[in-house]
C-alpha cells in the first residue's frame, strides 16, 4: 500500500460526519467517521459484527449500550464490543466533536 493523504473535507458526509472506508483507500483495515453533531443528534440503535471504538474530542456524548447509558466527555474513549447494540447522542449544549473507528475495512451496520 502506498503512502496516501485524505483531506477530511474530501470524504463522503453523512449526517453528521466525514466517512473513511479502508477498502476505498488501498484496504486499510479500518473505517473511521469523523463526526461532528449539534445538541440532541447521533445515531439511532444499531451493531456492528466488530469492534467500534469512540474517542472523544470535544463536547458532552450519552452512549447508550445494551441497557447501559454511559456519559462520556472529551479526551473519553469507549470500546463496544462486536454485535453489542449500540447508540449516541449528543447531550451537550456545544458541537460533539468524535472519532469512530470501525475495526473493518467497510462498514457493516444494522439498525435495529
Amino acid at each position: 500500500m502506498d503512502i496516501q493523504l485524505i483531506k477530511q473535507s474530501d470524504l463522503p458526509f453523512s449526517r453528521i460526519a466525514h466517512e473513511l472506508v479502508g477498502a476505498d483507500h488501498g484496504g486499510a483495515g479500518v473505517c473511521i467517521i469523523f463526526v461532528d453533531a449539534p445538541p440532541g443528534e447521533g445515531p439511532s440503535l444499531h451493531r456492528h459484527p466488530y469492534e467500534e471504538i469512540f474517542i472523544t474530542l470535544e463536547g458532552e456524548v450519552t452512549f447508550l449500550v445494551g441497557d447501559e447509558e454511559l456519559p462520556a466527555g472529551a479526551g473519553d474513549i469507549v470500546i463496544v464490543p462486536p454485535n453489542t447494540p449500540h447508540a449516541f447522542t449528543n447531550s451537550g449544549s456545544g458541537q460533539l466533536r468524535q472519532i469512530d473507528i470501525h475495526v473493518s475495512e467497510s462498514f457493516s451496520t444494522e439498525w435495529l
